[in-house]
């Protein structure tokens, strides 16, 4: 026997708002994120859009010593998890730290701190470099401080596989959980990374949006005038659960990841297989997982990450996991169309957005499609939440590399 796994708590630092509530709140009454970038010189830069997290004050979660010594994406973990922890009502101290763990991942890592360090280094010399430059850069950071934080000494990793990171770090967890190496695990995403060199290299890439002069319209995914992402930040963490576990503590369950797929492209280091058969096989392995049927699916999370050739490929999988006739019925919308692309924050945010849409009944929109595409024909719920009832999600996730992974969450059943 598999045995189940629950989410029970949530914390989110986002674009569109730093608690959970605000984030959701924002999402299904279509508030965008996008604005004129700030954290670098938009003068430079043929992209001069982001979808940046704003009025995030660490000191709110750690003192000014441990600020110092402490990467944006970890700072967004630590702040993401202790929110989870506390909408779980989890208390570690009653709990063993041996089968409690953490899973958190980071598509780039600590791209501040490399670039800070190297103007250090070239200014001022090798022997100026801060002594906490290593444990500030590294992706796995992120992971390691959660688990100090809560002295959870189970399972602890990470993973980087770009923008499927946050999914593939959250059907990791579940699988740890399901096999019984774990009990919980604090599991999800982070990603902070907008900095002149993040920022110009996804700009030498000619994979941003340029539609600078309404900013929070300028993520447009399946819009024909689509013309790329918008680069974004923020961390989405979830407390994953074994059911028992939770129902003997009485704690509130969100929602039940069911099923998990991991494919790979092996097509291209950037672009997806443009006949998006990876895509397919991912959800066709997680519908697999979950012991799902492609009729009882009510709703997708797509990756839409409004470049061109990503929301059409994606168009081309779900039709091929569903076939025609299913894939029309089906609701799908991104909710990049708000958020921006938070790179390896991305699958564990929509996942999460996934176990609210269970929740509420509600599937937020996908702002900015104003133009049909003729490649995009599906219900990607256009401009307005929806109000639906449904009981199982599945939630994409396509990165650089030809990673894909796909998440099944199902609305708990005893």
């Amino acid at each position: 026997m598999k045995r189940r796994v629950v989410v029970t708590g949530i914390g989110v630092i986002s674009p569109v708002g730093n608690t959970t509530n605000e984030f959701w709140d924002s999402l299904i009454h279509g508030r965008s994120g996008t604005g004129r970038v700030t954290q670098v010189d938009p003068d430079k830069f043929p992209s001069k859009v982001a979808a940046e997290v704003k009025n995030f004050d660490p000191s709110m979660w750690m003192s000014p010593k441990e600020k110092k010594k402490t990467d944006r994406f970890v700072q967004f973990a630590l702040a993401a998890s202790e929110m989870a922890v506390k909408d779980s009502k989890i208390d570690f101290s009653k709990e063993d730290p041996q089968v409690c763990g953490v899973f958190i991942g980071s598509g780039i890592g600590g791209l501040h701190t490399i670039e800070e360090q190297h103007q250090v280094m070239l200014e001022k010399g090798p022997d100026r470099i801060s002594p906490f430059f290593i444990p500030m850069l590294i992706v796995n950071m992120a992971s390691g401080k959660v688990s100090i934080q809560f002295g959870l000494k189970g399972p602890n990793s990470c993973v980087a596989t770009a923008c499927a990171t946050g999914a593939h770090a959250s059907g990791d967890a579940y699988k740890i959980i399901q096999r019984g190496e774990a009990d919980v695990m604090i599991a999800g995403g982070s990603e902070a990374c907008i900095t002149p060199l993040g920022f110009g290299g996804f700009a030498a890439l000619k994979a941003l949006s340029c539609l600078n002069d309404t900013p929070e319209s300028a993520s447009r995914p399946f819009d024909a005038t689509r013309d790329g992402f918008v680069m974004g930040e923020g961390c989405g963490i979830m407390v994953l659960e074994e059911l028992e576990h939770a129902k003997k503590r009485g704690a509130h369950i969100y929602a039940e990841i069911v099923g998990y797929g991991m494919t790979s492209d092996a097509s291209h280091i950037t672009a997806p297989d443009p006949k998006g058969e990876g895509g397919t096989q991912c959800m066709i392995r997680a519908m697999r997982d979950a012991g799902v049927k492609p009729e009882q699916v009510n709703y997708i999370n797509a990756h839409g990450t409004a470049t061109p050739m990503n929301d059409r490929v994606e168009t081309l999988a779900i039709k091929g996991a569903f076939g025609d006739a299913l894939a029309r019925k089906v609701q799908i919308s991104s909710t990049k169309s708000m958020t921006g692309h938070l790179l390896g924050a991305a699958g564990s945010i929509e996942t999460i957005v996934c176990c609210k849409v269970i929740e509420t009944g509600i599937i937020p929109p996908t702002i900015n499609l104003h133009h049909p595409d003729p490649d995009c024909d599906l219900d990607y719920v256009p401009n307005q939440a929806r109000q639906a009832k449904v009981d199982i999600c599945l939630t994409n996730s396509l990165g650089f590399g030809g990673h894909n992974a796909t998440l099944c969450v199902r609305k708990f059943k005893e």
